[in-house]
């Protein structure tokens, strides 16, 4: 089942868990998830029954945060190497309706690189996902990652970069105060945008796009809130006092967004007319987000035909070559 007469319909953030992955996650990280554990773990009949119920014929599978960001060098290459061989099986059992973006340890960025290459070489995997600071410190501009960015360009796949819970000092003094009453402040409804837009801009300000080109990074929830910010985002980094950085040119020559949790109008059409209609993909975020008031919105929205269907499955179909 398909909505708009049909078409193709691919949501390409939609999340999963690996026992394997997640029983290394503590504290807060331990915490994520929580109320859709039944649902995430769930990646077989029950999944694909949602998705058939509300018009979805293709999930591209990620784990969820934090992934293997929080793992160190030495260990984590391996749950990595491991968990994306257990997703390659999940995909296999549906390989018409899943695919999936790899784990990557990137503490380890050598074998990060390495596990990248195999996954999409060997295992058809669509690009990688990253979730928040590696080891809940290191921002992924900082050089050492570059060798991941290198080898996603010679590869022509895109980086996912998603959220995961802020620098434990930036909790400390912008959040602490209300996360016990509100936990979603801690992450969706502040938490995360406030860590992974900072992380977008410090992209572009890195260099990482003048040295690798074709380099393709995806950022999901309408680009999290820098579409928004761009106008002024650019003119306050070309006021005198600054190096200058072409930062709306680069955004939007190099990132990609999706509408994964934000099912707005006004905001879907403002991200459409900064970033234009072939830079946006379609996404639920399941679990933590329902199937079902994706696609409705998706029918709904005062956009063509055209234009939905390079959101809902054209745009798609080009990055990720699906």
């Amino acid at each position: 089942m398909s909505i708009l007469d049909g078409q193709r319909v691919i949501a390409i953030e939609e999340h999963y868990y690996d026992d394997q992955v997640t029983k290394h996650f503590q504290g807060l990280d331990g915490k994520l998830g929580g109320f859709i554990k039944d649902k995430i773990q769930d990646v077989g009949e029950g999944r694909i029954k949602s998705m058939d119920e509300c018009g979805i014929d293709v999930q591209v599978l990620s784990h969820g945060a934090p992934s293997t960001q929080k793992l160190d060098a030495d260990s984590g290459p391996a749950v990595a190497t491991a968990a994306n061989d257990h997703l390659y099986e999940i995909c296999q059992a549906n390989p018409d309706r899943l695919a999936g973006f790899a784990a990557i340890a990137t503490a380890n960025p050598k074998a990060a690189a390495d596990e990248l290459e195999r996954a999409v070489t060997k295992l058809g995997m669509k690009g990688a996902m990253i979730h928040g600071l590696t080891g809940g410190e290191l921002f992924i501009d900082d050089k050492q990652f570059w060798p991941i960015f290198e080898r996603a360009e010679a590869l022509d796949v895109p980086i996912y970069l998603h959220p995961g819970i802020p620098h434990q000092k930036v909790i400390d003094v912008y959040l602490k105060d209300y996360i016990k009453k509100f936990p979603g402040f801690l992450n969706a409804g502040w938490g995360f945008t406030m860590e992974t837009a900072t992380a977008g801009i410090r992209m572009v300000l890195s260099g990482v796009f003048e040295k690798y080109p074709n380099l393709k990074i995806i950022l999901g929830h309408l680009g999290e809130t820098l579409p928004f910010l761009m106008w002024r985002i650019d003119l306050a980094l070309n006021r005198p006092g600054n190096d200058g950085v072409a930062f709306r040119d680069i955004f939007t020559s190099h990132f990609y967004i999706t509408t994964s949790g934000f099912f707005s109008d006004p905001a879907l059409l403002l991200c459409i007319q900064e970033m234009g209609i072939d830079r946006v993909l379609f996404a639920i975020d399941y679990p933590f987000v329902p199937n079902e008031p994706g696609p409705k919105w998706m029918e709904t929205i005062m956009l063509n035909a055209e234009d939905k269907a390079k959101i809902l499955h054209g745009n798609s179909e080009r990055l990720l070559r699906m």
